[in-house]
Formats: structure tokens, C-alpha cells, sequence
């Protein structure tokens, strides 16, 4: 069986202006970064402003194993497969992090025969947008100190400095430091830390700016730190907002690449969806939807965190509103969350896993039936895609089709994508066009003119089946704090675990009725949202034991190996 990365290397790849013309993206808005991808001008928005929209299709999931349910393959493969059918399709997608490609998850531009290529460019810098994101922040976690250095004229206090650095490799060993050691000449001790650069302020700000003017004004409102009399310090303040937008005029522009069938893909910006948003870019989408019949975007995670996110934040700032969504799930993933079997990173699935147990995919589809019911809050319809392995049997798919239906879902269908590209997607492909069609009704969750503790209790209570929310003395103290300097209109942000549709990773299925713990809450003002913390979260992944990267390398013919 080939690998993904064999099945990239020996596709046909067609130069990226071929699929620029066929997307209907004149020569003029294409900036070339080789023969094979491209940046588009914003300026292509003023041309295509007044086309009607496309059809606006979101993928989600159950809550995952570990090893993923094949979210972005299905993603892809529906484009793909909507594409064989006859439509203008595009797809709109993140960026990956180099610090998951080179740890736990090795290649995220799909997989199997539903891919985007070049695969290797796609996971490997690619146009250079998250080295600019990191650049731009840390030259403002620069001028915060160097401010304080040169005679504090802001009067910043520096404990309360919030921003700290960021790199894009994961690495333990930089959560938590102390910077400044050396001497006056070096500046003055602190303690800090690193953050992975994809989890930024600037990054959640890249996906969901609207043009250039935006980007600055929204980069001028990051708060950095408070003055000695409890006012916020903002990026504006230490005078860093007009650098940081010229660092991020080229990142602002979405890049083009193609599916292994050659449909065009928007690959732009890479916020993470348990800390952050979740979600690719809203320029793409708003440029994707005046190009195409069908626009297919993917939402981070599960249907608690980025499907929400990408309903309450991006379709708030963005305008648009869903016709459909898909909710990927798999009979692995549903019999793991009867409780009966654990899901291992780094070790051979359990063999309960691979025989057929009706009964355990009865039992785990109460998580499926939680993410059918968050899809219809928003009043908009749901297509279930079964990704289906080769250990699935009939009986096994049949059950979850028809615990679907009596729960709910517009429409089942069974993927193949993986193995069959977009031939093994038309089934969902002509469900999910017919899903588009139905009424709908799409509504936020919550108006803006909620209180914060407002805000966090609904999305506790509605979308993940808390019974209650416990906020920490800290996160008491932050909620007054906001309020009194005006950002309680702000949506929220959750930042949870999305190995569950609580705050607990070891609870599977559909717990209800838990306390939803609030340690602490943070502002990105020039993204525009609150992140309540629930539980302890990570902003800097750690290596596995056995990073991913130690299988990438080059071989004898000067091709890259081993990334997925």
C-alpha cells in the first residue's frame, strides 16, 4: 500500500495557473511562488464583489480519537467528488503547524487518494505566512520589554506582561522560562514563555481580518500588558501595529494550491481549535464564495469547538452563513466512546476495535447524536459522512445510519474518499448538495449585548451538557476586569480539550451534567474574542517520544520521505 506521501509524489500536478483560470482567478491577482502555487490579491474582491454566493458547506466531526476521524480527507473528498459531479467547487482550509507535522501527527493535507498538493510544500512552510506571523509577533513581545528598558514612558508594570514569545516547533522545555539574565545590557529578568506560533493572537487575527486596513486596526488593539494604574497597554501603545501589518501584508493574501483531481484549495492561516478559533481564513472564504457553485470549508475538531467557533466567531465577523454542515464520524471513534476500548497514540489499536460490535457503536453513538443536536441550534442542516475503514462491517454502518436518522441528521452517507478519491465521495457529495437546498434558519447562539458569564454558561450548558460552570478567584477577577474596560460585548472563545465534549479527556460519549471549571480568562482584543480556560491547556505542544520528524529526511533522489 502506498503511502500518502508516495500516492502525492506520483500524482500528475498541474501548473498552478491552470487551476487559477479554470477557478476563474485572473492572471493579474496571481503572484507565483513557483510553478506549482500562488498567492491571490485582495484586490480581486473589488471585481468579483457583486457575484451571487456560492453554497456554504462547514465539516466537522464527533469528538475524535486521538488518531483523528479523517476530517480534512473527507473535506477534500467531498470537493473532489462535488467537482465530478459538474460544479464550481473550492476548498478552504488551514495551514498546519510544523510543531505537529515534526511530532505527534506528520502530514495534515488529507490523505489516501483526497489530498492537496504539493503535499511536501503544503506541510512545509509553504509561502513562508507562519514564519511572518512569528516574526511579527515577537518583534512586538520585543518592543513590550524594550519599552520598558528605555525608561518605562508608558509605565507599564511588567508583571503584568502577557505576551510572550512564540516558535513553531513543539518544545516543552520553552513553556516556562526566565528571560533578561545577564546584566542591565541584556535587559531586566522576568519570567515568560513560548508559545507555539499557530496558538498567536496575530495568528487568530491573519484568519479573521477582512483586508489590510482591518489587519492594522485589529493589530493596534492587542493588549499586551497593563500601566501601573490598571489601564490596558495595547500594540498601538509601544508603537509596534505599523510594523507588524507591513511583516503581514504578503500572510494576508490566501494561497493556491489544487486537489490530487486538480480543484483549487485556498490554504490560509492555521489557528489552533482547542485554543484559538479553529478555522481557516475568512478572506478566503470571501473571495472562494464569488468563485464557486460550492464553497467546503473545515472547522477544527468536533462540533463543540471549532464547528461552534466557526458559527459564533467567523460567521460574526465574516457575514457568511451555512448552508449545510457534514459531521464526520467512524465506527472506531463510536465504539470508543461506549467506554468499552481506549485509543492509545503510538500503539496498535485495541483488536475490539477492528471486529464488529453492534452493540458498542449503539452505545457510542450518544456523541454522535450530541453533535447532530449542536449542528441544529444554529438551524442549519446536517449531513452524517460514515469514513468508513476497511474492519467497518454492514451491520456496524446500518446501525449508526439509522441511530442518525431517528436523531435528527437531514442525510447519512458512507465515504470512501480515502481509497476511491472523489468517485468514493458522490454519494455524500449529491446528499450534501440537496442539504444545501432546504430551508434554513441559520442563528448565533448568543447576541453580543451578553454578559460574559452569560455567554460561557450557554455554550457550557447547550453545546457541551455542563450542568453548571465554577469560575476560579482569577477567572472572577478577569470577567470585572473586561467588563470595566469595555470588551464584555466580545464573543467567547473556548479553550478545552477536544478529546471530549467536556473539559475531561477521559470522558467519552456524551457526559452531561458536569461542572464546567473557568481557571482563568484571557482577552485577544484584536481578534476580537474572550478565551475562558476550562482546565489546564497547553499553548506549546511537547515531542512523543518518538517525534513524527525523525521519519522525514531525503532520499537518494533528493524527494522528501517518511511525512505521512
Amino acid at each position: 500500500m502506498l503511502s500518502d506521501l508516495e500516492i502525492a509524489q506520483k500524482a500528475e500536478i498541474k501548473p498552478i495557473m491552470e487551476i487559477a483560470e479554470k477557478a476563474g482567478i485572473d492572471e493579474e491577482f496571481i503572484e507565483l511562488y513557483g510553478r506549482y502555487k500562488a498567492k491571490v490579491s485582495l484586490e480581486i474582491l473589488k471585481k468579483i464583489k457583486d457575484r451571487p454566493n456560492g453554497k456554504y458547506i462547514d465539516v466537522t466531526a464527533i469528538t475524535p480519537t486521538p488518531l483523528g476521524e479523517g476530517k480534512t480527507v473527507t473535506t477534500i473528498g467531498l470537493s473532489q467528488a462535488i467537482g465530478k459531479l459538474g460544479k464550481k467547487v473550492f476548498t478552504c482550509i488551514r495551514q498546519p503547524s510544523l510543531g505537529p507535522v515534526f511530532g505527534i501527527k506528520g502530514g495534515a493535507a488529507g490523505g489516501g487518494y483526497s489530498q492537496v498538493i504539493p503535499m511536501e510544500d503544503f506541510n512545509l512552510h509553504l509561502t513562508g505566512d507562519v514564519h511572518a506571523v512569528g516574526v511579527a509577533h515577537n518583534l512586538l513581545a520585543a518592543f513590550v520589554d524594550n519599552s520598558v528598558l528605555k525608561g518605562n514612558p508608558l509605565n507599564i508594570d511588567p508583571q503584568t506582561i502577557t505576551w510572550p514569545r512564540v516558535v513553531d516547533v513543539s518544545d516543552r522545555f520553552l513553556r516556562h522560562i526566565i528571560i533578561g539574565l545577564g546584566g542591565k545590557e541584556n535587559g531586566f529578568p522576568r519570567e515568560t514563555g513560548f508559545d507555539i506560533t499557530v496558538a498567536s493572537e496575530v495568528m487568530a487575527i491573519l484568519a479573521l481580518t477582512t483586508g489590510l486596513f482591518d489587519l492594522r486596526k485589529r493589530l493596534s488593539k492587542i493588549i499586551v500588558a497593563q500601566d501601573k494604574d490598571g489601564n490596558p497597554v495595547t500594540a498601538e501603545d509601544v508603537k509596534a501595529a505599523g510594523a507588524m501589518t507591513v511583516l503581514l501584508k504578503d500572510a494576508i493574501k490566501p494561497n493556491l494550491m489544487q486537489t490530487l483531481e486538480h480543484t483549487p484549495v485556498f490554504v490560509h492561516a492555521g489557528p489552533f481549535a482547542n485554543i484559538a478559533h479553529g478555522n481557516s481564513s475568512v478572506i478566503a472564504d470571501l473571495i472562494a464564495i464569488k468563485l464557486a457553485d460550492y464553497v467546503v470549508t473545515e472547522s477544527g475538531f468536533g462540533a463543540d469547538c471549532g464547528m461552534e467557533k466557526f458559527m459564533n466567531i467567523k460567521c460574526r465577523v465574516s457575514g457568511l452563513k451555512p448552508d449545510c454542515v457534514v459531521i464526520v464520524c467512524t465506527v472506531r471513534a463510536l465504539k470508543m466512546h461506549s467506554g468499552k476500548f481506549k485509543v492509545v497514540p503510538g500503539k496498535p489499536l485495541d483488536k475490539g476495535l477492528l471486529e464488529e460490535n453492534v452493540e458498542a457503536v449503539k452505545e457510542g453513538c450518544c456523541n454522535l447524536i450530541k453533535m447532530i443536536e449542536n449542528v441544529k441550534i444554529f438551524g442549519v442542516p446536517a449531513v452524517v459522512a460514515i469514513n468508513k475503514f476497511t474492519t467497518d462491517t454492514e451491520k456496524e454502518i446500518e446501525t449508526i445510519k439509522e441511530i442518525a436518522m431517528e436523531n435528527g441528521a437531514d442525510d447519512v452517507a458512507v465515504s470512501e474518499v480515502w481509497a476511491k478519491g472523489g468517485e468514493g465521495g458522490i454519494e455524500l457529495a449529491e446528499k450534501v448538495m440537496k442539504a444545501c437546498e432546504k430551508e434554513k434558519n441559520f442563528r448565533f447562539l448568543y447576541p453580543d449585548e451578553w454578559d460574559i458569564k452569560k455567554k460561557i454558561e450557554t455554550i457550557a450548558t447547550k453545546i457541551y451538557g455542563a450542568g453548571k460552570v465554577e469560575y476560579s478567584p482569577l477567572a472572577e477577577k478577569k470577567i470585572k476586569l473586561y467588563t470595566k474596560w469595555g470588551y464584555g460585548h466580545l464573543p467567547i472563545c473556548m479553550a478545552k480539550t477536544h478529546l471530549s465534549l467536556s473539559h475531561d479527556p477521559k470522558l467519552k460519549g456524551r457526559p452531561e451534567g458536569f461542572t464546567l471549571p473557568i481557571r482563568d480568562i484571557r482577552i485577544s482584543a484584536g481578534a476580537g474574542f474572550l478565551y475562558p480556560l476550562c482546565g489546564e491547556m497547553k499553548t506549546m505542544p511537547g515531542l512523543p517520544t518518538v517525534p513524527a520528524g525523525t521519519k522525514i529526511d531525503i532520499d537518494e533522489e533528493g524527494k522528501v520521505v517518511g511525512l505521512f
